[in-house]
């Protein structure tokens, strides 16, 4: 198969009928898959939005008919209780007619602190994010009532009337060796969002071998590369800090501050910026490499995705298919 292609809608940085929009035009542009984040607030004031997520992925699923669709990632420890995240996403897998993966993660302080319950430290998360896991696993079985009294949550009584007939695939956020084990032992697919080989090994080592894959990498597309780089600096310069600060930061003023010393150079020396489609060729391949099945690009810019969307189809695609083969 290759590494496939694929799409992100990223709800910090369009509305909600943007979303849908930029996700249609992108099956129609011959995508392979697309992928939504699920955040309450954006990383920085300048990318301006965070509708919710799983409405929006409703709407795309019924707008859409051959896209698979998945989740990169929603927590559900904090904001979301996971027999509630369960119950979304088994209807969520109805609606799109079995295109849908529960991507999972233990979360973000910068989204999850809303709801007032503190942020504990990550090995306390990852403990949340496992007994939620075999919550949600329990209750996509169907096999009667489930209740639990955990650690973290209780479960009284609850059921999912609507299950799916294909069930829904659970896909787990890693960055070291703890996660990769959590995702090799419960997972059906690893996600993450650097190209480390050793995520890979270790998610093997622990139940993952032959299972998928799926990356994610920032683009800036323009063909003013200048314009580009500056797009870049302007909505992604916090990407360089790496997700164990990412993770812990409480807010877009936060994430501002930590990022105000990089500078446009450093930005345009982690992303591609421009209309240079053997650059982008160059930093995807860093995931193939890595064993990674399936690579979602971000298109930085709200504004900016129906250009991008154009020239994946006319330039970036068939030159993806060449290089990658899927």
């Amino acid at each position: 198969m290759g590494m496939q292609l694929g799409y992100t809608m990223m709800t910090e940085q369009a509305g909600p009928k943007d979303l849908v929009a930029h996700v249609v035009a992108a099956e129609e542009a011959g995508f392979d898959f697309a992928v939504s984040s699920d955040h309450y607030f954006p990383w920085l004031d300048e990318m301006g939005h965070s509708p919710h997520a799983w409405t929006v992925l409703g709407a795309a699923a019924q707008a859409t008919s051959r896209i698979p669709l998945t989740t990169y990632v929603t927590c559900p420890s904090f904001r979301y209780h996971p027999a509630v995240v369960a119950q979304k996403a088994a209807t969520l897998q109805i609606l799109s007619d079995g295109r849908f993966t529960l991507g999972l993660g233990s979360g973000e302080n910068l989204n999850e602190h809303v709801v007032g319950e503190g942020w504990p430290p990550a090995d306390v998360r990852q403990e949340m994010l496992v007994e939620a896991i075999h919550i949600i696993r329990d209750l996509f079985d169907g096999d009667g009532y489930t209740n639990a009294r955990g650690e973290h949550f209780d479960v009284e009584s609850a059921k999912l009337w609507d299950l799916p007939d294909k069930r829904v695939p659970i896909g787990v956020a890693v960055s070291g060796q703890q996660s990769c084990e959590i995702a090799g032992e419960l997972a059906d697919v690893m996600i993450a969002v650097e190209p480390q080989g050793e995520l890979g090994e270790w998610f093997d080592a622990a139940g993952g071998a032959g299972k998928p894959r799926m990356g994610q990498m920032p683009i800036s597309f323009g063909t003013d590369r200048a314009a580009a780089v500056t797009r870049a600096h302007t909505l992604f310069r916090w990407f360089g800090l790496g997700w164990k600060v990412n993770a812990e930061l409480p807010g877009p003023p936060a994430f501002d501050a930590a990022s105000q010393f990089v500078r446009e150079e450093d930005v345009a020396g982690s992303i591609p910026c421009g209309d240079d489609v053997d650059a982008v060729l160059e930093a995807a391949k860093e995931y193939a490499d890595a064993g990674f099945t399936h690579l979602a690009l971000v298109q930085i810019g709200g504004d900016q995705q129906q250009p991008f969307i154009e020239w994946s189809q006319s330039t970036l695609m068939p030159a993806w298919r060449d290089a990658f083969g899927s």
